[in-house]
């Protein structure tokens, strides 16, 4: 069955007072669903699952494969599994699935819409389920047996946001918050669509971190965004809110000069009054596109007998924060500790920049001459050794700021290190586990007309990264920076033919970091190249989308460019399995149980996205036989 978006401008009913309803859903799990992109709402993506286990997931095996026709190459919804039915978005519409075969049992044709998932509301005996995701600038309140738009949300069953969102929605009882490709954070009232209340990504006026926007620049930015994913601590009533680079310019801050606040910062707000717990900035004065896009993941800490509650950010540095939740205080220390200070004309640097001091940087994030690997083949020796001669590299170390006419190299690079595919938290074996790749970027500013220059980061519908809007149609006019950046040849700091990076090896890295202690518990290479293999070389491989945890002590990820689906023993970082995709899948699995009985897993396959995948519009489960 097939509903088509009907985007017609009639007036609402009067909406209802924008007030938490008296009669809430249960907001309990069950078992056996994977109810939330991050498979519950503090974003662990960990399932209490354990019938694929690490003595039988060798024997996975293909169940279905089902197609959407999208090949946009930013299909990377992770799919919904509640009570029989799978849910997913693509670019061409909202899919409801039978997850036991594949068949379609609904579709709602949209475009535009959110890339990495969406929402799923229970309702509750007046109310039935609704699934909530978006088609450009619209929040779409669907019926989630039919695929129907709500009448009695919004305007019909949408919500203009005046933006666009590229993650979906988050959820404490019948509140969505909407991450937003401008400044500000809203929340709705699931039920009407009414807005509860919003957020502004740049302090204000009256704020007294507006001072960190100093000449009041802050009248004319725009970027501070959220495109990643929001977490709630349902427990608590508190959102998490991971945020983008300020400005217009990822690579260049003059017309911004500060901090930037609450730019590249972990924010901690209040679902009841919308008003700011805390925050702590992981990046002061952000030139580096270094923004935000994880869950930040609900942990617990154990610490001298006592368990902290806590949430764990990764970012494109790929070092891993780990904050008191309630509190924001740093659980195992934060130093701010001295950077290089950049020479363009007007920037301001700040003149630290926060490090946690456990764990330790879980990628590289500097660069010798003398580490140009040597051992991968002569012609890869002398393409880096080239680059770097050619160029006038010079030897980079964190936070190595841009330069007018010379160029540098930076490391990680503006698509990490760690990105949006963030952590996942196995709670059994107290384990945070991420991905990791070593893929730096270089080059050098030069004088520009003006323009904003884009990043690595683009939106459903503008290609823009979530930088840039007041939403809404309009805001004051936006500064323009004085300069842009520019890489002479290629892109990354790797040769573009092969992705063989200029760093030592590994290039792509699966690491698990002990909760309780902030230590690294294990490393193991993710990805691999052949040829590389072949020569008893574990390169590893670049790598976007993310991983997801069980009680079967498992890891589950695909990820890499090579294009395999792999399991990991979560204890030890032990490869288990692996399968070949027809494409990359730049995404986070999910794992259910069907009404067979059955665990299945499901991961959709898009390719495409930053690392220039061929691409598909699959979406494929496995079980066993």
């Amino acid at each position: 069955m097939r509903v088509r978006a009907r985007f017609l401008l009639v007036t609402a009913a009067a909406l209802s007072a924008a007030v938490v309803s008296a009669q809430q859903p249960s907001t309990a799990l069950r078992p056996g669903n994977w109810e939330h992109v991050g498979q519950d709402p503090g974003g662990t993506k960990y399932s209490t699952l354990d019938q694929i286990n690490t003595g039988n997931v060798k024997s996975l095996q293909k169940a279905w494969t089902f197609h959407t026709g999208d090949k946009t190459g930013f299909f990377e919804s992770t799919p919904l599994v509640i009570d029989g039915t799978m849910y997913l978005t693509a670019q061409n519409g909202i899919y409801a699935i039978d997850p036991l075969t594949g068949t379609q049992l609904w579709k709602f044709e949209s475009d535009g819409g959110t890339r990495r998932g969406l929402t799923y509301w229970p309702g509750d005996a007046a109310t039935p389920a609704r699934i909530f995701g978006s088609a450009q600038e619209r929040l779409i309140a669907l019926d989630a047996k039919t695929g129907r738009m709500i009448p009695q949300f919004g305007q019909g069953g949408f919500v203009d946001m005046g933006t666009t969102m590229a993650s979906p929605a988050a959820l404490y009882k019948d509140i969505l918050i909407t991450p937003a490709t401008s400044p500000i954070i809203r929340a709705y009232n699931a039920r009407t669509g009414a807005e509860i209340w919003k957020f502004d990504l740049v302090a204000q006026p009256g704020d007294p971190n507006n001072k960190t926007w100093e000449g009041e620049s802050w009248k004319a930015v725009g970027g501070t965004n959220t495109w990643g994913y929001l977490t709630i601590d349902t427990e608590r009533g508190i959102v998490y809110i991971p945020t983008s680079i300020a400005g217009e310019n990822d690579y260049v801050g003059v017309t911004r000069p500060g901090d930037n606040l609450y730019g590249t910062s972990l924010v901690a707000v209040d679902i009841a009054t919308g008003k700011k717990l805390w925050h702590q900035q992981l990046v002061h004065h952000d030139i580096w596109d270094n923004d935000l896009g994880a869950h930040p993941t609900l942990i617990d800490v154990t610490r001298n007998g006592k368990t902290i509650p806590a949430v764990a950010q990764i970012t494109k540095m790929g070092l891993l924060f780990i904050f008191n939740r309630v509190t924001g205080e740093p659980i195992f220390g934060v130093e701010e500790r001295a950077v290089p200070q950049s020479t363009v004309p007007g920037e301001k640097t700040a003149a630290t920049q926060p490090f946690p001091v456990k764990p330790p940087p879980l990628a590289r994030n500097s660069i010798t001459r003398s580490e140009l690997p040597t051992n991968i083949s002569p012609e890869h020796t002398a393409y880096c050794q080239g680059l770097w001669e050619k160029y006038g590299l010079q030897d980079s170390v964190p936070y190595t700021p841009w330069h007018v006419m010379k160029d540098v190299v930076v490391f990680p690079g503006a698509i990490g290190g760690g990105n949006w595919g963030g952590v996942a938290y196995n709670k059994k074996l107290d384990l945070v586990i991420t991905n990791v790749m070593n893929a730096g970027q270089w080059g050098h500013l030069e004088k520009s007309e003006g323009a904003p220059v884009g990043g690595d980061q683009p939106n459903a519908a503008a290609g823009r990264g979530g930088r840039g809007g007041f939403g809404g149609g309009g805001g004051p006019p936006r500064s323009r920076e004085p300069y842009r950046k520019v890489t002479p040849e290629g892109g990354r700091f790797w040769d573009q033919k092969t992705q063989y990076s200029c760093a030592p090896t590994p290039w792509g890295e699966l690491i698990a970091v002990n909760a309780n202690t902030g230590d690294i518990a294990w490393r193991s290479t993710l990805g691999s190249f052949d040829e590389l293999e072949a020569k008893g070389i574990k390169a590893g491989r670049p790598s976007l989308g993310g991983a997801i945890t069980t009680a079967g002590d498992l890891v589950f990820i695909a990820a890499t460019t090579d294009g395999y689906f792999r399991a990991f023993d979560a204890r030890n970082g032990a490869e288990l399995w692996k399968t070949k995709l027809t494409v990359p899948g730049h995404s986070i699995p999910s794992t259910y149980m069907g009404k067979d009985g059955k665990q299945y897993i499901a991961i959709t396959v898009g390719g495409g996205g930053f690392l220039r995948s061929p691409q598909s519009d699959e979406v494929v489960a496995f079980r066993l036989p």
